[in-house]
Parts: structure tokens; C-alpha cells; sequence
């Protein structure tokens, strides 16, 4: 009997080590999508782009943000259909998460840190890349207006407004929606130069939880306290007002 319970114990440790980081996190694989041809102009501001890196992440923590906010107002980690890994044109893995909003919905960034680009493509839409903790890239793809306020190389936070929901891109024939994707810090010495990582299991799990860094303070189960104190972030003196890209 002793035994079993030894043996029980140790399979439940495992299944919580197997859901770490983000409790409910069902899928820890990472996928290397394919890059999109580019002209040789752009394909240099990339090398420029990915070798600022190690500049633009000297203030940053080293080590990644563990939990994100849900980046999308009004949105609930319940409302997203995990799509981590679908099947996508061309043979291709949808390598980030889809959340689906009214069009000109408020995307914030989900983490503090750095943007490190800006800027439009045939598949991506208009787009903003923040650099966040541990060198960690978060994509937010698809969107309707870019904040014109937003520079590159400017520190956010989790207030900040990066842009809007829209459907830019390779997006033009669905619903409005946020495409999230997180990218492992930039090495070098591999030749992946964007590794995705589902940002799914570092949102929070509980039905009627937002995303969930600092619960407590961003989010009250009785009151929604973080939807009120979001129609102050709302201002646009304080948080910039979205253009078209």
C-alpha cells in the first residue's frame, strides 16, 4: 500500500512538472515556422533587427515573464480556441493563438518591454513586436491600426496600447482577430531564428480569468475591479490614439 501511494505521489508530481510554466498548459512543444522570402533590403533590416537585440534587452529582466495579460480588452482566456499547432496553408502549423474581438477592440502589450519592430507584410498584416524578458519576441499580427504613437526601441507596458483588431494581411477573409505568437530569445548559433512557443499555458486557467500576471491586482472575481480601472486606460492623453498603418 505504501508503495502505491509512493508511486501515485510521484505520477502527480509529474503531471504538475509536465503543466509547468502555467498551470493547465497543454502544450509544451515549439515550432519553427517558416520564414517568408524577402527582398534583400528587408532581409538586411532583419539581420540589423536581430543583431539590436542584445542592445535593446541589456534593461530587461533575464528571465521571462512566466504569466501574460490577456492582450486583448474585454477578452477571457475561456473566449480563445486553442488552434496551437493547426493545419495552415502551404503545410504549415499555426504557430500562436487567434483572439477573435470586434473590430477596433484595444490590443495592449502583454508583458512589459522594449518594441522592437514595427511594420506591415503580406501574411502578418500590420504588426508590432515587443522584446519582453529573457529576450522573449511577442508578435501581435493582424491588426486593424497601429498605435501612432508607438516608436521602436520605446518602453511599454501593460497598459500601453500597441494598436487595434482587424483582419490586415492574410487575415482579409476572416473575422476580425489578434494573432499571438511568442519567439524564444534570438541565438545565433541556431538556425531557427523565430522558435514559437504557445503562449496559451502562460495564461491563467481559471474560467472567468483574464490572462493572469498579479491577479490580484489586475483582477477582482467580484467586482472586475481591472475592467473598471481599464476605462482609465482608455485616455487618450495617456495611452496614444490608434491610426491607420
Amino acid at each position: 500500500m505504501r508503495l502505491l501511494s509512493a508511486l501515485a505521489a510521484s505520477l502527480a508530481l509529474c503531471a504538475v512538472l509536465t503543466l509547468t510554466p502555467g498551470s493547465g498548459a497543454k502544450d509544451t512543444s515549439a515550432i519553427c515556422p517558416p520564414e517568408p522570402k524577402e527582398s534583400a533590403a528587408r532581409e538586411a533590416d532583419w539581420d540589423r533587427a536581430l543583431k539590436n537585440l542584445a542592445v535593446l534587452g541589456r534593461t530587461l529582466p533575464a528571465e521571462p515573464d512566466s504569466r501574460l495579460l490577456m492582450p486583448v480588452d474585454g477578452v477571457r482566456v475561456r473566449d480563445i480556441e486553442d488552434t496551437w499547432g493547426a493545419p495552415r496553408e502551404g503545410a504549415r502549423e499555426h504557430s500562436g493563438q487567434d483572439v477573435f474581438a470586434a473590430p477596433g477592440t484595444f490590443v495592449r502589450s502583454a508583458t512589459a518591454g522594449v518594441v522592437w519592430r514595427i511594420g506591415n507584410s503580406n501574411n502578418g498584416g500590420n504588426w508590432v513586436y515587443v522584446l519582453g524578458a529573457g529576450g522573449r519576441r511577442y508578435y501581435y499580427a493582424h491588426l486593424g491600426r497601429v498605435n501612432r504613437e508607438l516608436r521602436e526601441g520605446q518602453t511599454v507596458n501593460v497598459r500601453t496600447i500597441l494598436g487595434t483588431v482587424g483582419n490586415s494581411g492574410n487575415a482579409v477573409a476572416t473575422p476580425a482577430h489578434l494573432h499571438l505568437s511568442v519567439f524564444t530569445a534570438y541565438d545565433p548559433g541556431t538556425s531557427c531564428r523565430f522558435l514559437a512557443i504557445n503562449p496559451l499555458p502562460y495564461c491563467g486557467t481559471a474560467e472567468d480569468q483574464p490572462c493572469g500576471l498579479n491577479v490580484d491586482r489586475y483582477w477582482s472575481p467580484r467586482d472586475s475591479w481591472c475592467w473598471r480601472a481599464g476605462v482609465g486606460w482608455l485616455d487618450p492623453d495617456t495611452a496614444g490614439t490608434p491610426r491607420s498603418a
